[in-house]
């Protein structure tokens, strides 16, 4: 497996200690990746939020099938990682909005390559698109 990574590069005279610690510092990054991005909902909501500002009922209509319980807790989840930005407008009714960070726009490329893997792997595995 190739990764466009240094760390990961198959140098013949490492020991294999060595190889143990090249592998443990690409392993550490990707979990902590995964922990901020796990589960069914983050990806779904910072999609929609790489379309625009919304509102959580435009989210809520947007990501099928996903509760109003669950999109709050996701979205508090991802603004503790600065993903997500929140804002109170102060107006009658009370307006909140919610928008990716700078930060956040950074998982696009990521995001746009495991949209590209998924179409292939569908393909490969149940030849839909």
């Amino acid at each position: 497996m190739k990764l466009n990574n240094p760390d990961l590069k198959n140098d013949k005279k490492q020991t294999t200690s060595g190889k143990k610690e090249s592998c443990t510092k690409i392993i550490q990054p990707v979990q902590d990746a995964l922990y901020v991005l796990s589960g069914k909902w983050k990806l779904p909501i910072i999609i929609s939020l790489t379309y625009g500002n919304k509102r959580f009922s435009q989210m809520a209509r947007e990501i099928p099938k996903i509760t109003d319980r669950m999109l709050a807790k996701e979205l508090r989840e991802l603004e503790i990682n600065q993903l997500v930005k929140r804002k109170v407008y102060d107006s009658i009714p009370v307006m909140v909005e919610y928008s990716l960070t700078e930060y956040g726009k950074t998982l696009n490329p990521a995001i746009d390559e495991l949209y590209k893997w998924g179409v292939q792997h569908r393909k490969k595995i149940i030849g839909k698109d």
